[in-house]
């Protein structure tokens, strides 16, 4: 558990500070009262956020925590997995537009190398951001198998798109020596 405070300006050092916190998948009790799961890479970031708030003038305290029973560390783990799975469903959402996309080229008959381009940098954009979120999910969100799935449909449908995109411009070769 880290608790700190930090003076209020500048608030742009306040806003990394959290961004930072955050980004390590922490789970905020309450303003400057965070939490992560006890390993030797938080530990070690941790310390060096702990010096990050002293040279802002600001106070911390890191420490070890155990939950007073079950009960209480079952509060805890749920507050982690409803933050993944806030990201997720954001993530299901992104997936949803990855496939409205394809499903438009398809049917738009839009059969392109830089079109089919475009997407394979976006799946790649969502492989990648889901990889991050997967990292953060310490417990095993109740949407982790989900996405992994949608996921997979994403990929399934790029694939399909590709196939039509290489049949397109295979349909307009012309071989000389077949012609005739």
């Amino acid at each position: 558990m880290l608790t700190y405070k930090v003076p209020p300006e500048p608030a742009k050092k306040r806003i990394a500070l959290w961004r930072k916190l955050k980004g390590m998948g922490a789970v905020y009790l309450q303003n400057g009262v965070c939490l992560l799961p006890k390993t030797d890479d938080h530990t070690r970031r941790l310390k060096i956020i702990e010096n990050e708030i002293n040279e802002m003038a600001g106070e911390s305290i890191l420490l070890e925590t155990v939950a007073l029973d079950r009960a209480q560390e079952e509060k805890v783990v749920a507050r982690f997995k409803a933050d993944r799975d806030e990201e997720y469903r954001e993530f299901l959402g992104k997936c949803a537009d990855f496939e409205a996309e394809i499903a438009k080229e398809t049917a738009a008959e839009h059969f392109t190398y830089a079109e089919l381009e475009e997407n394979d940098v976006d799946l790649r954009k969502l492989q990648s951001w889901l990889e991050k979120i997967a990292r953060l999910d310490f417990y095993g969100a109740t949407l982790a198998a989900e996405v992994a799935e949608r996921l997979k449909g994403c990929e399934a449908s790029l694939d399909a798109y590709a196939r039509r995109v290489f049949e397109a411009h295979d349909e307009n070769r012309h071989y000389p020596n077949e012609l005739q």
